[in-house]
């Protein structure tokens, strides 16, 4: 635990702050820069943005939003998340990601792609400013992880020919076929440092573990120790060519970074929108999606570095997305990429020993030096290098201990997962999200969710006493009714300073993403002091043992028992039921029968009990004449209590 939390000292991000911790936030700023570097150039190409692009948007989110943001730990910048939006953006004006070298038509895509991307940063300030962070809170958990595993997949097969030195184009589909022609025809040299930073990229970590020093050492910078060298050796800034079993092969500039060759040289790459291509229908779809999935994913991210935070310091979350739309906005008037919170960087930010936003600053810092003094040494850059990061990178989006823990919160959670990450490779995004709460609210129907309830959540408040209230929430919590749930939750808890009981009890289902936010909220209420307990939880019957798994209100399955006996053993037998836990049943006389000194008792109890009765009845009761037994199985529906 650090220092300054047992102290009671907890770091801001304001003038002060920016002298005390400036020996920390200075060391993890220029630790982060290394880390945030060759990810920025690999980012940037794999968009089909110029390389710079990418310097633009990380310099000018790290100055920009430690102002106006309150977030301490997240470091702004481009994101693979973002990847598949913005080379989808430019293909389709135009470009195709500079495949086949940087034409015209790329140029003109570019323009139209930092024009759609200054229109998306004006919407995200506005909703800003509106209250429209909690947009986050709307989409499914299972739905967002499908999205980023199916971006993950993207990066992959797209980055597969630029690490083995092969051109190529295409659907994310259709590339993935093609996987076995890029391997054959790969340049030998261009896929050894591709293949080495790979191999690089996924075993460090692994050598880290064991070699606890190696840890300070981030995984890019020694990949690009060892790419480096290896394209000086292979001569890649010289145009030349080499045989190797009778096959001939180019190797020049192309496969490096194109960088400026000079001091300064960074200002003449500065590119300025063409809004002219807004008045166009197809910009307004890329719009939406720059914004919805860039907020999305920078919400999320500011999040989980909330929950990473040593001293649990909360993000604004509409501040924080009023910074990441002014850093869109002034990124793309320059001709960057979108920008959002990023999470790997961040994490590194924390684990660096970052005290306060201006790390962030730092970073960005460093950044403008190394590529306004020195980018004629970032020209030597391999651009295998680059794709086999972003192939890490896109493997831990689509890691398949993904699959596996979707699977362990529900078989129906795994289903929109699949379905999501299958229709966003066939088809887009923005179809594939659509398509997964498309989905997601079939199966909320056909669990016996009223339609009525599917927006609405139907909930009624009552006082227990002046410092605490309760919210009895009925029909159903679901992801679609959700936002203004939380809305009363805030409202009463939160904002009214009390402590808050949330009674499920009523409901006939409770989905996975509630059932993280309420976990959620939670950790809020806890830091504000106050209480926030869950009660009825029990009374649901769970879909998996995980404990976000959805819950759903199922008939009490019983069990029904009827003996018939001799009238003198009913004293002894009615004492054993109440030692079995059956204290309430019926004895009537078999009038109907033969014998008029039979008795019947009925009696409903659990499978627990009834095995345990039945037990009893076969040793003890049943060796007599005249006794008989019957069991069936029944279900149970009854009205559960409201009292708090």
């Amino acid at each position: 635990m650090p220092n300054d939390k047992l102290a009671g000292d907890v770091p801001r991000g304001d003038s002060a702050g920016f002298i005390k911790y400036f020996p920390n936030d200075f060391k993890s700023g220029f630790l982060v820069f290394l880390i945030a570097l060759p990810l920025c150039l690999g980012i940037s190409l794999a968009c089909g943005f110029p390389p710079i692009a990418g310097i633009f948007t990380a310099i000018i989110g790290a100055v920009l939003s430690p102002f106006i943001s309150n977030s301490e730990l997240t470091i702004k910048g481009p994101a693979a998340g973002l990847i598949v939006i913005a080379i989808g953006c430019v293909q389709d004006f135009g470009g195709d990601g500079m495949t086949g070298g940087w034409t015209e038509s790329d140029m003109a895509a570019y323009r139209a792609a930092i024009a759609v991307g200054v229109a998306a940063g004006a919407i995200q300030i506005v909703f800003g400013l509106f209250r429209g962070g909690i947009l986050g809170e709307f989409f499914p958990a299972s739905v967002v992880h499908g999205m980023l595993a199916a971006i993950g997949v993207i990066i992959i097969v797209k980055q597969i020919p630029f690490a083995l030195g092969v051109s190529a184009g295409g659907e994310p589909l259709e590339m993935l076929r093609e996987i076995p022609h890029y391997l054959m025809e790969a340049n030998p040299a261009i896929a050894a440092i591709g293949v080495v930073s790979l191999l690089i990229m996924f075993l460090w970590p692994l050598l880290a573990e064991r070699v606890t020093v190696l840890k300070k050492i981030p995984a890019p910078v020694v990949v690009l120790l060892c790419a480096i060298p290896m394209g000086m050796a292979f001569d890649l800034l010289h145009e030349h060519s080499y045989t190797l079993q009778g096959h001939k092969y180019q190797l020049s500039e192309q496969y490096l970074v194109k960088m400026p060759d000079k001091v300064f040289g960074m200002f003449n790459d500065i590119a300025f929108p063409e809004f002219s291509v807004l008045g166009q229908p197809k910009a307004w779809k890329w719009i939406l999606m720059f914004f919805i999935i860039g907020s999305l994913e920078s919400v999320l991210s500011a999040k989980a570095i909330d929950l990473l935070d040593p001293w649990k310091r909360k993000t604004k979350m509409n501040r924080d997305l009023i910074a990441i739309g002014v850093g869109n906005l002034c990124a793309s008037m320059v001709g960057g990429l979108p920008m959002i919170s990023e999470i790997v960087r961040s994490k590194a930010n924390i684990d660096n020993g970052a005290k306060t936003r201006f790390a962030n600053f730092w970073h960005g810092v460093f950044l403008l030096a190394c590529v306004a003094l020195i980018p004629f040494y970032l020209h030597r850059i391999p651009l295998a290098a680059l794709a086999a990061m972003l192939i890490y990178t896109g493997y831990r989006l689509a890691h398949p201990n993904e699959f596996i823990h979707v699977y362990r919160i529900g078989k129906e959670q795994l289903a929109i997962f699949v379905t999501t990450l299958v229709v966003v490779l066939a088809t887009d995004l923005l179809v594939g999200v659509a398509v997964g709460i498309m989905l997601k609210m079939v199966i909320h129907l056909a669990n016996g969710v009223s339609l009525r309830s599917l927006f609405k959540p139907y909930i009624e408040v009552q006082e227990i006493n002046d410092n605490t209230s309760v919210i009895l929430a009925r029909e159903s919590a679901v992801f679609s009714n959700w936002l203004p749930f939380r809305r009363q939750i805030e409202q009463i808890g939160l904002i009214q300073k009390r402590n808050l009981v949330i009674d499920v009890s009523g409901t006939k289902l409770i989905d996975h993403s509630v059932m993280e936010k309420l976990e959620e909220v939670q950790r809020d209420f806890e830091q504000e002091g106050l209480t926030f307990e869950i009660r009825g939880l029990n009374l649901l019957e769970s879909f998996s043992d995980n404990v976000y798994a959805t819950r759903k209100r199922r008939p009490r399955m019983m069990r029904r028992v009827a003996l018939t006996l001799e009238s003198e053993r009913i004293a002894q037998v009615e004492a054993r039921l109440s030692e079995f836990g059956a204290s309430i049943f019926s004895s009537v006389p078999c009038s109907s029968s033969e014998v008029n000194s039979l008795i019947r008792i009925e009696l409903i109890c659990s499978q627990k009990t009834c095995e345990s009765l039945l037990e009893y009845v076969r040793q003890e009761v049943l060796t007599e004449p005249n006794v008989h037994a019957c069991v069936d199985s029944i279900e149970i529906i009854q009205r559960e209590s409201r009292d708090a």
